[in-house]
């Protein structure tokens, strides 16, 4: 180290300074060495073009990596597939040479390229840019999206031999004028979908509808694209693959990239009151892991799981080390920034300009924000596959790299913290989506009539028609003539339509101090509890406080402010079930799957002091009641198991196991845990007896209710299992709650329930 600056010269030095601090060491769980993997290497296919050959030469590359190599081959055999490795392992050549060799053997092929943003998509063409550069050959790549200039788009329509662009520009402004997009698709040989991970839940639901019109309007013209997909490591990526096309794919799993050595350590914030089972916070314990990182010299990368959390440790850090390296040196990152910023970001990151970034998990994906060292988790980002990804974002130039996870109190944190093979050695979570969720495929069905009529008896996806256009005929929004249905209304349907959610727009936030400046945005589902009015909204580590929310027109009127804290909304939920779809009885108890609908409302805000987050007021908040249809999973525990509890002894001892299964259910999903919600009821409105619910947040629901309700015992199992390790003596944050929730005997009552059940006793 050096003593005059404090920085160290290496990321070895530093990781042997954390291993000699005893404050450190003493709350580190456990330390998991991956050691460094030699590269798995295969000659350059033989047919190949000598053009590509040269272009790679350029860049020092001889050989190709086993998967790079085995994507070649299959895609040149005919064959979709999809290549799944880790993070930085060259994915990109998987799809690139296929694509450059087609092109180069025949001059009017077309390629679309598709990534979940438009930062990865200007990413991509620049290294594409590159390889053609040095060919020296005419082939035209494009970036086509919302930024993408109108005099350029004509030109990119004719002649782009690679137009690369994301599922929401495909969706409202590429397949709706398919007929300025002739060329493309009568030429159309490859579609490269990045990222497939990605789609999931309700916006890869979208997609895969997207990608149903995609190969419609592909027929009309008469051809007949390939899929060439790439994902980070999931556990059903073949499956999720074809149920994302409507295709058979190829597998190719067996990755051949070199890695550098990975120090992964689990840390957990020291207990300060045994009784009660409370730590250290961990966004203060993240502050000073980061910070000391930060101070040594070592570029990192802090995740945290929400945008509040983003900005909370943004200020700390900001606070922290702005003497050493000036303020502009520690930048958040997240939606609701707009483009122009983040691209500014992501510029500096890789320039090196930029020592630290605090980021959501918008910078999870393959973005190249150049060559960070260390990663910091706020957190458990709630799937193996995304902590595998983040921590991906370290050390990918083949170094040794670091990433510490901070454990919060929440009892999914604590149970991996205290299980850490679980997390080694369990693979990743399945990706789940339901594109025939009828919410999502009426209105791509509109979409697809405004495109092309649809004729007697045509498929989409694997749902028969004939009752969705039936019905859209009576609502008036499609023509029959004989055996064709035709689009009859004025409107555009695609324009209103979103991707990215089942809520229709996000709210923008307007800086009332700045010329009416917009700073940002927000999804509908987070309006009512981020930016009510006077909620306290932290944007890049500057406090607004919302002046006025106009709910209508979806905007937010902000005004900076400077106080010492944050706001921290509830939400009141009323649930009733509708439908029962199956039912079954394991572990002693009635478990039913089917629909429901939620009445939530948001009734008070907490004031939540900085630094030691302590409650220090609370408001109203006056906003309309929102309604919700969807799937559910619900468990109910006979009249026998409720007798001789009181009311109140069942209620602590439900509220108890809701939270536990709540922060338990995401091990099973790939899903954030704000995508499912679980609502505990001491005597249901439809049967009268002690029942915990489990619900989609999205309209119709997305398959997340359906997964559970198949591994309930599973998730019994391991609720009884976290309890029952828990060290704490009535109850904390790390279990069942804490006990201004669930009462003094509300860890007791919770696992006496549990025990009742059939293998409760194992």
């Amino acid at each position: 180290m050096n003593p005059l600056t404090g920085k160290v010269s290496s990321m070895v030095e530093m990781i042997e300074g954390l291993r000699k601090s005893p404050e450190i060491m003493s709350q580190v769980t456990y330390w998991h060495t991956i050691p460094p993997r030699d590269p798995k290497l295969a000659s350059f296919p033989d047919g190949l073009h000598e053009g590509i050959r040269v272009a790679l030469g350029h860049k020092n590359i001889h050989q190709l990596y086993t998967h790079q190599a085995e994507s070649f081959n299959q895609v040149t055999a005919g064959h979709h597939v999809v290549t799944v490795t880790p993070t930085a392992s060259g994915k990109t050549l998987c799809y690139n040479l296929p694509v450059l060799q087609k092109i180069l053997e025949n001059d009017a092929s077309r390629a679309l390229y598709l990534f979940p943003t438009k930062a990865l998509a200007q990413d991509q063409v620049a290294e594409l840019q590159e390889m053609v550069d040095f060919m020296e050959v005419d082939i035209k790549t494009h970036t086509y999206d919302g930024d993408t200039p109108p005099t350029v788009r004509q030109a990119i329509r004719n002649a782009g031999h690679i137009v690369v662009t994301n599922p929401d520009m495909l969706h409202s402004a590429i397949l709706p004028h398919h007929t300025k997009w002739v060329k493309l698709f009568e030429n159309l040989n490859y579609i490269v979908i990045d990222e497939v991970h990605s789609y999931r839940g309700v916006f890869g639901s979208h997609v895969a509808n997207v990608i149903r019109r995609l190969k419609r309007i592909c027929r009309f013209y008469g051809s007949k694209p390939q899929f060439i997909c790439a994902s980070a490591t999931i556990d059903n990526p073949k499956e999720h693959a074809e149920r994302l096309i409507g295709e058979s794919v190829k597998l190719i799993d067996n990755n051949g990239a070199p890695a550098g050595e990975k120090h992964f350590v689990f840390y957990n914030p020291p207990v300060v009151n045994q009784q009660l089972g409370i730590r250290k916070s961990s966004v203060l314990e993240t502050r000073k892991l980061a910070g000391k990182l930060l101070r040594s010299g070592i570029q990192t990368i802090v995740f945290a799981r929400s945008r509040v959390r983003v900005e909370i440790l943004l200020t700390y850090l900001q606070e922290l080390v702005t003497h050493e390296l000036g303020s502009k040196s520690i930048r958040g990152y997240r939606g609701g920034y707009l483009p122009k910023l983040r691209r500014e970001i992501e510029k500096g990151l890789r320039s090196g300009e930029i020592r630290g970034v605090v980021s959501t998990n918008a910078l999870e994906l393959g973005i190249d924000i150049g060559q960070l060292q260390a990663c910091v988790l706020n957190g458990y980002p709630g799937t193996i596959a995304s902590t595998w990804q983040q921590s991906g974002r370290a050390g990918r130039r083949q170094e040794t790299s670091l990433t510490i996870l901070v454990a919060s109190s929440n009892p999914l944190d604590q149970y991996l913290i205290q299980n850490p093979r679980y997390f080694f050695e369990r693979p990743p979570e399945q990706a789940r989506i339901h594109p025939d969720n009828l919410i999502i495929l009426v209105d791509h069905v509109k979409c697809a009539a405004y495109e092309l009529p649809f004729e007697a008896n045509e498929k989409f996806g694997d749902e028969s028609l004939k009752d969705v256009l039936e019905y859209l005929t009576e609502e008036q929004v499609l023509h029959q003539v004989n055996d064709r249905w035709y689009w009859m209304e004025q409107s555009f349907p695609a324009h209103n339509i979103s991707l990215r959610s089942a809520a229709q727009e996000n709210f923008i936030i307007i800086d009332m101090t700045n010329a009416n400046r917009v700073i940002g945005e927000c999804d509908r589902f987070s309006a009512p509890t981020l930016i009510h009015e006077e909620a306290i909204y932290i944007h890049e580590g500057v406090q607004f406080q919302v002046e006025k929310l106009d709910y209508e027109e979806k905007k937010a009127f902000v005004r900076q402010v400077d106080v010492d804290y944050y706001t921290d909304a509830s939400m009141a939920v009323q649930l009733k079930v509708l439908h029962v779809n199956r039912e079954g009885r394991s572990w002693g108890l009635l478990r039913q799957l089917g629909e429901v609908t939620i009445n939530a409302q948001p009734t008070i805000f907490k004031k939540i002091r900085l630094r030691t987050h302590e409650n220090i007021g609370s408001g109203p908040i006056r906003l309309p009641e929102e309604e919700l249809h969807t799937s559910s999973y619900w468990f109910t525990f006979d009249e026998e198991m409720a007798a001789g509890r009181s009311a109140n002894d069942m209620q602590y001892a439900l509220l108890g196991i809701a939270n536990v299964l709540s922060h338990l259910a995401p091990l099973y999903l790939m899903c954030d845990p704000m995508d499912i919600r679980v609502v505990p009821q001491v005597k249901a409105v439809h049967n009268k007896l002690p029942t915990v619910f489990f619900y989609d947040r999205y309209p119709g629901g997305v398959g997340l209710s359906d997964r559970l309700y198949e591994v309930h015992g599973q998730l019994m199992d391991q609720a009884r299992s976290l309890i029952q390790s828990c060290g704490c003596i009535s109850g904390c944050p790390a279990c069942v709650g804490p006990i201004e929730e669930v009462g003094l005997l509300g860890k007791k009552l919770a696992l006496e329930l549990l025990a009742q059940l059939d293998g409760g006793a194992r």
